[in-house]
């Protein structure tokens, strides 16, 4: 400032009216302390050793006025009157206004009393005033900014509160863990170690007290248990909600304000302090929120009052969304629960039904007798408990019984099925008294022997549920069926009853048929030895012998399952339309190459007898879908031919294709289920180009890989573009076998690393292709390529072995190298031994590897996986699943197979975005969420930017990979940037 060129040499330099500046050591002390008591008394002492005044004080006062006379002052005086004007004259006390300073403060000190003489509008005063008003002004703004930073940060912590209390109302707690948390937000609030809250229902006029913490009063309280108010009139807590108003005060005398008895005891102790607000909403009174002290009056201000009324508000918004939450999730469990009851009969229903259906087919089936039974076992072992189940049939005429069928766990073959038992030695069977009955019997055995009026149970074992029923013919009773249980909790239904009652209509029906047949039969074998004696045995042999000539030719010509031609014979046909077509290039022809697409996951799901009936349909509808002149042919598996001779444009072919389409695309019903597939064709014209048969079928079935490639249940022509992406693929195939013998293909490593210090925790060893004329191949030029031609194994192998050689460059020290593992190699059984053997080769220890599995694998052989799988565990090697979320996503894998890991797949992480709670950032939550459920790790693959990685650690994901922290490198790299 202007005034501190006066201030020369130290305090022994000036002195009253000396004409010099405060000294140095006064102007250190003072600026050394930014506190005002402290700067005051600093002052003081100086004031007193310099001028001699005594008792300097420094308070606030309002702003001096700027009208102040100062007429006559000397430029000193001006000067000084700049710091501050001098306020009073008279009485023993100077007063000074400190200048122009934000806060206006009065500066006073007595007057010299040792006879100094003092000039109040001196130089040395004024320099002092000066110096003092600079650093009370300084010193009054930082304790502004101090003022207005604890404002801000109490104001935080406020807006933290609540924020904790509202996540707190949609998060997935149970009601008192949620409470428990509330409590700590309000504790780190205010003083709350006591504290409850209590929810008031005015329609019963009673109170909760859905959370209840006191030091002193240790009573359990029960949060669902009602209060009625009659109850606790003298209640505190009653007396808010009633009042709706807040309360605050010592205890008796809050109960003296409210009319209570003070003296009462039955409410708990009696505090030091105690505050309630209401809890209101749109005007209603819907509870209370206290806190209170038991050792300190006057703890709580009207801060903590009105604090505690805005937390108040939002825990009740808490509450009402949380109440809100759980009567919805009550009301979709119900429902939840009347959808699946509904599903379930329907279910029973059908199975009931298709139950029923192969019984009747069953009983007019061409099996034997003994097998026709086992099976009608099996049938009604589905629908009912019938691991004791047998058949009994009655002879009237020889009065015996014989158990044509008997399955029974405790009394095994205690009949024997090709025996007769006279009825004499059955007398006090229930089979018999049912059989004489005539009519259902169910129930314990005893009981069952009381209804049909026998002395006993015969020679089995008695029956703890007893379900028997008569097979009646024309004639009366002909028999009966019997099932029975020796389990406790084990009962026969009336339902069950007349499902056994319909099972033994159809074995009588069944029974006749057998009978008959055996009639006809004979009567045919009658009739067939007098044809035989009337036509010589040699015309006999020549008719066998055309009939299997003629039967071989067309076997050897056919699909045995579908009747359709096979490959051989289509073979034929296509050569000859291929030479009408040299001859005459007016003979245009048109071969349409299909499969059924998900043929492999129906086959697999509901078995081969339900995937062959669905070719028979398939090749059904295909031959209703073309003229009668074309042929359609079946090649082998699910694949189909269709040769279309003399087409005058190439639309006919795609007109065919379109009706193979949408035929295919209509449900096949198989046995009660609906089954649903489609086709994808490729198409090739016929031209004079072409030589032989397999190039047509080859580059059909180029043009069909195509059309499944562009989304399947479509049809793609064969054109030059797509014959020279087969001679491309060709020549791509061949370089990957020169490849593989010149060991071409070698590990680059990409570190995972902790994204919140950017610590590598090891690397993924990534497939990179170094090819001698277009240098590092990326693998998605050339991975499907490699796994359609099967040479992907040895490519995988390839790169175990340079892996392992380079992980010594690595110096792991503690991390881990992740290997990519093709969906191929997990069809071998013995995977994980020669992965084992491989590592023990190179001394890798197998903790330091780990394998990364995709969700194709998981799921095209679940049993070989999860038998490799563990193998590798066992070992120490663990397994990761990569590019979780692009495929099934199915919870029944992650909770079956020995995963350590999850990988999300790039495709999520790319799309990360601030602040924003849909999209990718659910499904991340969601999967993290998931892992954290099942104990996994989770990595993030493919971060580039660190707003992703800040994404990802808001989520709670805390290691990832990508271009953010390093592209791929070969180990040797990596070597020499550690070093």
């Amino acid at each position: 400032m202007a005034t501190s060129a006066h201030f020369r040499g130290g305090r022994d330099t000036g002195g009253a009216g000396s004409g010099t500046g405060p000294g140095s050591d006064f102007v250190s002390a003072l600026f050394a302390s930014d506190r005002l008591e402290h700067i005051e008394a600093i002052a003081a002492q100086e004031a007193e050793s310099r001028f001699g005044l005594r008792h300097l004080r420094i308070e606030a006062a309002p702003a001096p006025a700027r009208d102040t006379d100062l007429q006559g002052a000397t430029p000193i005086s001006l000067l000084a009157a700049k710091a501050g004007r001098l306020r009073s004259q008279a009485g023993p006390a100077l007063t000074f206004a400190l200048g122009d300073v934000p806060h206006a403060m009065l500066l006073s000190v007595d007057r010299p009393t040792d006879g100094r003489d003092f000039d109040a509008a001196g130089p040395d005063w004024c320099g002092f005033l000066a110096l003092l008003t600079a650093r009370m002004a300084t010193a009054l703004e930082l304790q502004d900014q101090r003022q207005a930073s604890e404002r801000l940060e109490k104001t935080a912590r406020l807006q933290t509160a609540l924020y904790t209390v509202a996540n707190l109302a949609s998060a997935g707690l149970d009601m008192q863990d949620t409470l428990r948390r509330i409590h700590d937000v309000v504790g780190a609030l205010m003083y709350a170690r006591n504290f409850l809250i209590a929810l008031y229902d005015g329609t019963r006029d009673s109170l909760r007290f859905i959370y209840y913490a006191d030091e002193q009063d240790l009573r359990s309280v029960d949060p669902e248990q009602e209060y009625p108010a009659a109850r606790i009139g003298d209640s505190l807590t009653l007396g808010v909600i009633h009042t709706g108003r807040a309360a605050m005060g010592p205890s008796r005398q809050l109960r003296r304000a409210f009319g209570f008895d003070e003296n009462a005891q039955g409410y708990g102790p009696s505090s030091a302090d105690w505050l309630g607000v209401p809890m209101v909403a749109d005007g209603v009174v819907r509870g209370a929120v206290v806190v209170q002290s038991y050792d300190q009056p006057d703890r709580f201000s009207e801060e903590d009052r009105a604090l505690l009324e805005f937390v108040a508000h939002h825990i009740l918004i808490a509450l009402t969304r949380r109440q809100a939450h759980d009567e919805l999730e009550r009301r979709v469990e119900e429902r939840t629960l009347a959808l699946t009851e509904q599903i379930r009969e329907r279910q029973r229903g059908e199975t009931l039904q298709a139950a029923l259906y192969r019984i009747a087919d069953l009983a007019s089936s061409g099996l034997g007798m003994e097998e026709m039974l086992r099976r009608i076992h099996l049938v009604v072992g589905e629908l009912m408990y019938a691991r004791n189940f047998f058949i009994a049939l009655y002879d009237g005429e020889r009065d015996s019984v014989r158990f044509i069928y008997f399955a029974d766990a405790k009394d095994v073959n205690i009949y024997e099925t090709d025996r007769e038992v006279p009825a004499a030695d059955l007398r006090d069977s229930l089979t018999l008294g049912l059989i004489r009955h005539g009519k259902p019997v169910r129930g314990p055995a005893r009981e069952v022997a009381k209804t049909l009026h026998i002395s006993g149970i015969g020679l089995g074992t008695p029956a703890l549920d007893f379900l028997g029923v008569p097979i009646s013919g024309d004639g009366g009773a002909r028999g009966a069926v019997v099932v029975q249980t020796y389990e406790p909790g084990v009962h026969y239904s009336a339902e069950d009853s007349t499902l056994l009652a319909y099972v033994a209509q159809h074995i009588m029906t069944a029974l006749e048929r057998k009978k008959l047949q055996a009639e006809l039969e004979r009567r045919v074998e009658d009739r067939t030895r007098e044809l035989a004696s009337a036509v010589g045995e040699l015309r006999d042999q020549i008719k066998v012998r055309e009939h299997a000539e003629q039967q071989l030719i067309h076997d050897a010509l056919h699909d045995a399952l579908t009747g359709l031609p096979n490959r051989t014979c289509f073979h034929a046909a296509l050569e000859q339309a291929l030479t009408r077509l040299h001859r005459d290039e007016g003979r245009r022809f048109a071969v349409l190459f299909l499969d059924l697409d998900r043929f492999k996951v129906i086959n697999d799901s509901v078995g081969h007898l339900f995937g062959d009936m669905m070719l028979k349909e398939a090749g059904t509808r295909l031959t209703g879908c073309v003229r009668g002149n074309d042929m359609v042919a079946r090649l082998g598996g699910d694949e189909f031919a269709v040769l279309m001779e003399d087409i005058a444009s190439p639309e006919d072919a795609c007109h065919t294709a379109r009706r193979v389409i949408e035929a295919l695309a209509e449900p096949i019903h198989v046995q009660g289920k609906a089954l649903f597939t489609s086709a994808s064709i490729g198409i090739t014209l016929g031209e004079r180009r072409y030589r032989k048969a397999e190039e047509l079928l080859r580059d059909a079935d180029v043009a069909m890989y195509r059309a499944k490639a562009h989304g399947r249940q479509r049809f793609e022509i064969f054109d030059e573009r797509l014959h020279q992406e087969a001679l491309q693929l060709l020549e791509l195939e061949s370089d990957l076998r020169h490849a593989i013998q010149r060991k071409e293909f070698e590990p680059h490593f990409q570190p995972i690393v902790d994204l919140r210090n950017g610590d590598v925790l090891g690397y993924e060893s990534l497939l990179r292709w170094n090819q001698p004329r277009r240098g590092v191949v990326p693998p998605g030029e050339f991975l499907k390529a490699a796994e359609d031609s099967g040479s992907i194994e040895q490519i995988d192998w390839q790169m175990l072995a340079n892996t392992c050689r380079d992980i010594l460059d690595l110096q792991l020290d503690g991390r881990y190298v992740t290997l990519n593992v093709s969906p191929r190699r997990f069809r071998s059984p013995t995977l994980a031994q020669q992965l084992l053997d491989q590592l023990q080769a190179h001394g890798i220890e197998p903790g330091c590897i780990r394998i990364e599995v995709t969700e194709d694998a998981l799921l095209e052989n679940p049993d070989q996986v999860f038998t490799t799988l563990g193998t590798l565990r066992q070992a120490g090697v663990l397994a990761a699943l990569d590019d979780f979320g692009t495929g099934y996503s199915s919870l029944s894998y992650l909770h079956r197979f020995p995963l350590h890991a999850l990988k999300i797949d790039r495709s999520f992480v790319r799309e990360l975005e601030p602040m924003r709670e849909d999209g990718s950032t659910a499904v991340v939550r969601a999967v993290l969420a998931l892992a954290g459920t099942l104990g996994l790790e989770v990595i993030a693959e493919g971060i580039e930017t660190e707003q992703q990685r800040a994404c990802l650690l808001d989520l709670g994901c805390t290691r990832g990979q990508g271009f953010l922290f390093s592209h791929a490198r070969p180990a040797m790299e990596w070597r020499a940037a550690a070093a």
